[in-house]
């Protein structure tokens, strides 16, 4: 197919082409990995990914113009196309901002952020954008900013501050929760004696402290006489009554 002229015909014809990927079996397993999505059509990773870099490289801003949230897979191709564009920075940004909102299931999510390289290149621009969404009542905007951190700022400069915007974070959704303790398992990782110090002194739920220790234990990048150590820091509630 051509994508230099994407009008609402090309991308009809993009959404034939998706569901003609589909799998069904594939379909099935993602219904049961990605809770309150209603429409799956079955797509693999790799094939999304390959569209979407040829998607990119002709007129993504006639398909990110057209493009729609009826199934899954919608969502994921639009994030996936503004995660490969080659462009400004600052043209870039719009479009997650527009994107951000859209998002609404932990996959989408956590391919969205892996797939914005350019923040690599832009640090600031990109943190000073994520301080905006640190307050967010949104449980997948919370856990856009927790990713993008764990992504791209778990490094020397960024390190107390990832930890400390870790620890601010209040929010019951369980996906937010779960990325905290993901991301954090990814601070040990990289920064055990910093981190390690955080999880003795921190505002943490249990629920979220308790899940940061467990995918630490879970690691394979973290020594045995460490899980050791971290196995006696968990947390134990009381029940009253």
């Amino acid at each position: 197919m051509d994508y230099s002229n994407i009008t609402q015909i090309e991308y009809k014809q993009i959404v034939e082409y998706l569901k003609s990927a589909a799998e069904q079996e594939y379909k099935n397993f993602q219904q049961k990995l990605i809770p309150n999505v209603d429409k799956f059509l079955g797509v693999r990773s790799p094939k999304m990914k390959e569209l979407a870099k040829e998607i990119a490289k002709g007129d993504y801003k006639g398909f990110l113009a057209c493009s729609k949230d009826v199934f899954y897979e919608e969502t994921m191709l639009c994030g996936l196309v503004i995660g490969n564009i080659k462009t400004s920075y600052d043209e870039v940004e719009g479009y997650i901002r527009g994107f951000v909102p859209r998002i609404n299931n932990w996959a989408v999510c956590d391919s969205f952020c892996s797939a914005l390289k350019i923040a690599n290149k832009n640090k600031l621009e990109v943190w000073t954008l994520l301080q905006e969404y640190i307050g967010s009542v949104r449980e997948f905007e919370l856990r856009f900013v927790i990713v993008m951190l764990m992504d791209y700022f778990i490094d020397d400069e960024s390190i107390d501050n990832v930890l400390a915007i870790y620890d601010r974070i209040e929010h019951d959704g369980y996906y937010v929760k779960m990325a905290v303790a993901w991301a954090l398992s990814m601070c040990f990782v990289k920064f055990e004696d910093i981190t390690l110090a955080f999880l003795q002194n921190n505002r943490l739920d249990d629920f979220t402290y308790n899940k940061a220790l467990q995918k630490i234990i879970e690691s394979n990048r973290v020594d045995k006489n460490t899980k050791e150590t971290i196995r006696k820091m968990k947390r134990t509630t009381i029940k009253k009554g």
